[in-house]
Formats: structure tokens, sequence, C-alpha cells
């Protein structure tokens, strides 16, 4: 077995599509010959102490000097630059999205991201990212060369096909309540529309951003939207293929995704998608399977949600695209294999 280590801030069980993704990969790499050594990372990163980078300088100088070592991008791209210089092991990034372009930074905290996440990466012998607009983003903005870079999507499981429910239709979002979800343009998007037969259960973390959460849950009141809007927060998975099942339109506002796993899931299950183009999201579901509107865009939004909430004959040729689509997603097999191939030096 090859042996590497894989450091990730705070709790790996975190419900998130990064830790998500962290997990898979560690329980996976073990069939191409690779044990993955967990290591915790202080829970602070992005935005860690001195004594928080004290304490990663102290984990990684235990191990052995020619072991190589992958970091999760929500810690590493937040490495000062003598921590990021002086590790002494092989060191592979993982970056799911760029840490800059998070939603609600301010400028002056998204430079001093962008200005670290650029010089962690250039010490990095190579570089995982979840997609090629994030490859694309890594070599424009931050410098990476390409031949650094290995694309590794993430895997999806296969699922059956969704059912629907139809009255009333059932629409769904999957992700934590944060700025970038773009949560708040959706509700703006929805209150013109109260007066229709819908449903829609947002399915993620409220305890994230508390303050987004707490505006969201305002907005939604505000708008008289309480008996339509459900905030159904961390579901079990059983729950969560519930939801899955019995959805009519998925829908996914983010303003930004580095792939957008959900994505994923709900073209495993053949369900008419809304998404945005938001980073990666514009190529993670290929045109015919979703309707796509630019990020932020609420009257775009509200045109497309209020057309397919009539147009059954439209509802289903997205659908039977998005299960076609569904058919053709990476397993985490395949996922694993890339990975492993770089942890080996060998071309993925």
């Amino acid at each position: 077995m090859t042996e590497v280590y894989f450091a990730i801030p705070g709790n790996i069980d975190s419900p998130t599509g990064g830790y998500g993704y962290d997990r898979r990969l560690i329980a996976e790499l073990a069939s191409f010959g690779v044990n993955v050594n967990h290591i915790e990372l202080p829970a602070s990163f992005p935005s860690p102490s001195a004594d928080d980078c004290e304490a990663v300088k102290n984990l990684t100088g235990k191990l052995p000097s020619d072991a190589t070592l992958i970091v999760d991008g929500l810690a590493y791209g937040a490495f000062p630059k003598d921590l990021a210089e002086n590790i002494a092991q092989r060191v592979i990034a993982l970056v799911h999205h760029p840490l800059a372009l998070e939603t609600g930074l301010s400028k002056e905290r998204a430079k001093i991201l962008a200005d670290s996440e650029k010089a962690s990466l250039s010490f990095a012998e190579q570089v995982l990212t979840t997609s090629e607009a994030t490859k694309r983003i890594l070599e424009t903005d931050f410098g990476v060369p390409p031949e650094k870079i290995t694309v590794a999507e993430p895997g999806t499981d296969p699922a059956h096909r969704a059912t629907g429910t139809g009255t009333p239709m059932q629409l769904l979002c999957v992700g934590n309540i944060l700025k970038r979800k773009g949560y708040d343009v959706l509700i703006d998007a929805l209150e013109p529309l109260k007066d229709r037969d819908w449903r829609l259960t947002i399915a993620g973390a409220d305890d994230r951003d508390p303050e987004t959460a707490a505006a969201l849950r305002l907005q939604i009141a505000n708008a008289g939207l309480d008996d339509q809007v459900t905030l159904a927060g961390v579901v079990v998975p059983a729950t969560l293929d519930r939801f899955y099942d019995s959805t009519d339109i998925f829908i996914m506002p983010s303003l930004f995704e580095g792939y957008g796993m959900v994505l994923g899931e709900a073209m495993a299950r053949g369900l008419p998608i809304i998404c945005t183009t938001g980073g990666a999201a514009a190529e993670t579901v290929p045109e015919g399977a979703a309707i796509k509107v630019p990020p932020g865009d609420v009257d775009a939004l509200n045109r497309v949600i209020d057309s397919l909430l009539d147009d059954r004959k439209q509802r289903r040729k997205l659908a039977d695209a998005s299960w076609e689509a569904g058919r053709k997603l990476p397993t985490w097999n395949e996922t694993a294999r890339r990975v492993a191939a770089v942890i080996m030096g060998l071309k993925a």
C-alpha cells in the first residue's frame, strides 16, 4: 500500500460538498492501493490564528519528510507563505474552489485570501481540483501551470429516477445556507409567485452562517412565504432521498460553485433543473438538462420558475435529458482513480 496523509480542517463529517468529497476519497482510495492517514487541522481555517498555524507546523513536522501530503484547500489556501514554503513533504493541494471567491467577503479580505492562495499553490507539487472551470481560474488568476493541475470531478452514486409529486409542485434546493448559495435571490424570485400551488424545501445546515440564515428566515416571513418554504436543516440520507424522489423541479440559485455536487445528484434522479451559470455550474449540467440563468438575476429566475410551473411538457423534456446525463456522470471509483494516479506520480 502507498501511504499518504490527508490534512483537512475541522470535522470531516461536516455536511458540505467539500467534506463529502474528502470522505469519499478516503474511502475509495484503498481500492487503488493507497492508504490514507487522516490529519485533522484546526477548524478555524480559512481564518487561522498564529497558534493554529504553529499547530499545523508541528503536525507536519512530525510526518516523514519523504511522505506525500494532500492538503484540503480550505486550509492550504490560507497558509501563511512561510508555512507553505517550509513544509518538507511533497504537497498535493486540493482546491474545491478558490477561497477569495466566497460571496460576502470584503475587497480587502478577498485580496488577502487571493494573495495567500496564489503563494501557497506555488509551493505545491501538484494541484487537484474538481472542475475544468476551476482549473481555468487557477491557471489565469492564480498562475498555476496547467501541467500541475489534475481535474478529478466528484463522483455521483447511481439512484432511482424520481417520481415527483405534481400537486402541489415540489421545489427542492440542497446546500447549506450561505450567502454564496443565493437563497435570498430565490426567495425574491418566488415572492411574486406565492399565489401559485408550489412548496419549496431547502435542505442544508443553517448554522454555518447564522447571520445569513437569520436574514433568510426574516425574508421568508416578510414575503409571506412561511407556509410555502421549509428550511429543513441537515437531514439524514434516507430523508434526503425522499426529498429528491418527491421533487418536481430542482433549483440551484448559487452565485458560484466549484462543481456543484448536488447537480449531479439531481441528474442521477432525472430531475428537471434550474441553475445559474455561476462558476462551474454552467458546465456541470449539459445543455438541455437544465435551464440556466445568470447568478443573482431575480427576474430571470422568476421567469423560468413561472414558466416551468405550468409547462409539463418542458419539465418532462428537461427530466429526460437530465436522466440521460446522469447515466454518464463519473463514479467515485473513477474520481479516486484519477487522484491515486496523481499520488503515485502517474498520468491521470
